[in-house]
């Protein structure tokens, strides 16, 4: 970093003479970093973008032990630019770490504070101020600290507002937040954090493109992948053509390929049938998809559970009532019926299920959400 451990070209160029043609020798071994700011890297992902932060870490506490807490910003990270007195860099930022370039790698374009920043590395280098600090881009990005800093190579500028932090004694690049579409990152350093604002446009788009390569290759010789790449833009209500396709293709196979027949892939088709407008058709696919032998009496029970929670009480019960001469006696029969009796005001049969469910219960925890079922039945008879 500027002002701290500075490299002068008086010592690089006494350490190259010095070392003659052993030079070649010594270039590349392993040593210590300098001034021990050692070298750390952050890694996070929003969807599949990845992004990473490679940097070298300073203290708080100086070379000699010496206490600069309250003398880091202004001071020994100056505000402004700066000349470092080597190279040709005479107004210059802070490399946001020490030693090497802070590097910033992405995989993908993203947007930094809402601007465009295409895939790949850059130097990351910053301008403090007291209520605003300009963080850079930098196409350069092998280089050491700021000496050779170019504006001509900016890839972007961006301004941010500096925050206060916990403290923290080694500098340290963090994500502090993280959704599936944007995150924060942020720079801590004593009681100062810098934070950046990364967002993904289409992160849906692309998956999309992931998925639809990964399907040419070993990945869809599987049939569940076709069915998960079919579910993925069901759940999102995207690209649901598509879906219908990759669903079909689950339950047949593509030439020369195995589809799989069984409970997930025939409701997985019907999901997307009835997505695409094809109401008969998806009707088709699950009853196939109920009378599969694959289909588990969890399965049925699940399924009995999404209608009733769509509102549609009567075929609920259907389902529950389907799933006890299926599999009698089995969990969670019994807690089926007690919630579809109790959906469609047959409270008596409601409260004499939700009493077998409670004796039934295989584990605690069943026993416990059977005992809430119960109250629930019994307390909805009450308010009959």
């Amino acid at each position: 970093m500027n002002q701290l451990k500075r490299i002068t070209a008086a010592a690089i160029a006494v350490a190259a003479i010095s070392a003659g043609t052993a030079s070649a020798q010594i270039r590349g071994i392993s040593l210590p970093p300098s001034g021990d700011n050692q070298k750390a890297k952050v890694v996070q992902y929003i969807g599949p973008v990845k992004l990473a932060v490679e940097y070298s870490s300073p203290d708080v506490t100086g070379p000699q032990g010496e206490d600069r807490k309250g003398k880091i910003w202004g001071a020994l990270v100056p505000y402004g630019l700066s000349d470092l007195g080597y190279g040709p860099c005479k107004e210059c930022p802070w490399r946001a770490g020490a030693n090497e370039n802070t590097i910033f790698t992405v995989s993908h374009d993203v947007k930094v504070e809402g601007k465009a920043l295409a895939a790949g590395s850059y130097g990351l280098h910053m301008i403090p101020g007291n209520d605003e600090w300009v963080v850079i881009f930098s196409n350069d990005s092998t280089s050491w600290g700021s000496y050779t800093y170019n504006p001509a190579e900016d890839a972007l500028r961006v301004k941010v507002k500096p925050a206060k932090a916990e403290y923290n004694e080694w500098l340290t690049y963090e994500f502090t937040d993280r959704d599936p579409d944007h995150a924060v990152l942020a720079l801590k350093w004593e009681e100062l954090a810098i934070p950046l604002s990364i967002t993904v446009d289409d992160v849906n788009d692309l998956y999309l493109a992931q998925i639809r390569q990964e399907l040419r290759s070993y990945p869809g010789f599987t049939a569940e992948n076709w069915r998960a790449a079919a579910r993925f833009c069901l759940d999102r209500k995207i690209n649901l053509a598509e879906a219908l396709q990759w669903a079909e293709t689950a339950v047949t196979g593509v030439r020369g390929g195995q589809g799989e027949e069984s409970f997930n892939t025939y409701m997985t088709l019907a999901d997307a049938q009835e997505a695409n407008g094809k109401a008969a058709d998806a009707a088709a696919s699950r009853k196939k998809a109920l009378a599969h032998p694959s289909a588990s009496v969890i399965d049925i029970h699940m399924y009995g559970r999404t209608l009733q929670i769509a509102g549609k009480h009567k075929e609920a019960l259907a389902i529950f009532e389907m799933n006890a001469k299926r599999n009698p006696g089995k969990w969670p029969v019994e807690i089926g019926l007690a919630r579809g009796y109790s959906s469609v005001g047959d409270h008596k049969k409601a409260v004499e299920h939700a009493n077998l469910a409670v004796k039934s219960a295989p584990t605690p925890a069943n026993k416990q959400n059977a005992e809430l079922v119960l109250k629930q039945v019994e307390d909805a008879a009450k308010k009959k």
